[in-house]
């Protein structure tokens, strides 16, 4: 009998390391605005790369990382489990960044290969990315008005398969998040809630077909902070004036897993322990290695995640000399 047990455990070994390695394109293509993390300095390797370099083959991932959308084609992509997008603007043109715009056949290419059953995740700008009916030339330094409302079937094929859109961010600021789900992989040490000092976004265009795990507490943020005289900056709450929206979710597209979550801004925060274990799950689930329940739940736990803020222009980084408090009052 126990040598019968010691032939199933060592089976067991061997099944395991002889799981495949997930592949996963990262891809960081910004026509837009380009975050410091995924910004290539002198031929190195980006902040996020060498995070996910390091985190990839502990949990079975390999990762290819990439900034040229010439190559998406639905031969190129097939090669991959999931995309793992932290993009920003209208990926169909050069944009700021200058490097090789993704074609037209290429955008479809890759939203065909997520509804046929490949993975996607998304961290932070990725919702900040084909914003519906909005260009490379579109003036970003004037109010952004066009953004505030809800398109639904007309919003962009990107924005309706990722499941929301960037309206504007605040300040960054410590902020609150509620979980949705603590049965979600990479959420079994967060049960209720927990803060974190981030660039919150505030969205729209939610899919009705959203599995909410992160809940933004607007209240919360909107909570007076400690600081000197300059805090807060004027309009620094204006975003979040708001009833509580996702920031976190996953859903289906078609045949293919969808998960996104709006943090990634700062790079201290990939290194935090609560955001790599979120995003280790959302990409343990996206490629299709550990399985969970996404039964829509936005109406149920976001049903004012509809309306919308108060228009309001850029909202301006913290005045010189002036450090974003850790803690509330």
């Amino acid at each position: 009998m126990i040598s019968r047990l010691i032939i199933l455990f060592f089976a067991s070994l061997v099944a395991l390391s002889a799981a495949p390695t997930k592949k996963i394109l990262f891809f960081s293509k910004c026509s837009n605005f380009e975050h410091s993390v995924v910004r290539e300095r002198a031929g190195q390797p980006s902040w996020v790369q060498q995070v996910l370099s390091e985190l990839g083959p502990k949990h079975g991932l390999e990762f290819t990382f990439s900034k040229d959308g010439s190559k998406f084609s639905a031969e190129y992509l097939a090669q991959f489990d999931a995309y793992f997008f932290y993009t920003s603007g209208d990926l169909l043109s050069p944009g700021k960044d200058g490097n090789p715009p993704m074609t037209a056949a290429g955008k479809q290419a890759l939203l065909d290969a997520i509804a046929g059953g490949k993975g996607f995740i998304g961290t932070h700008s990725a919702a900040d990315t084909f914003h519906t009916d909005e260009t490379a030339e579109t003036n970003t330094n004037q109010p952004r008005t066009w953004r505030y409302q809800n398109r639904g079937d007309k919003a962009d094929p990107y924005i309706r398969m990722i499941g929301g859109e960037l309206i504007i961010h605040g300040t960054q600021q410590v902020g609150r998040v509620n979980v949705i789900d603590p049965k979600f992989p990479g959420f079994a040490k967060r049960v209720e809630s927990f803060e974190l000092l981030e660039e919150w976004y505030s969205m729209v265009n939610f899919a009705p077909d959203l599995h909410v795990l992160l809940l933004q507490d607007t209240k919360a943020m909107r909570d007076p902070f400690a600081g000197t005289k300059d805090w807060p900056p004027k309009g620094w709450d204006t975003p979040y004036q708001r009833p509580p929206y996702p920031s976190t979710w996953a859903r289906m597209h078609g045949k293919g897993r969808v998960f996104y979550t709006s943090m990634g801004h700062r790079e201290d925060n990939w290194l935090n322990p609560v955001f790599q274990e979120i995003l280790v799950g959302g990409m343990a689930w996206a490629v299709r290695n550990v399985d969970a329940d996404v039964t829509p739940n936005l109406a149920k736990v976001a049903p004012g995640a509809s309306e919308l803020p108060p228009v309001s222009g850029p909202v301006g980084g913290l005045p010189k000399g002036v450090t974003v408090p850790l803690t509330k009052k």
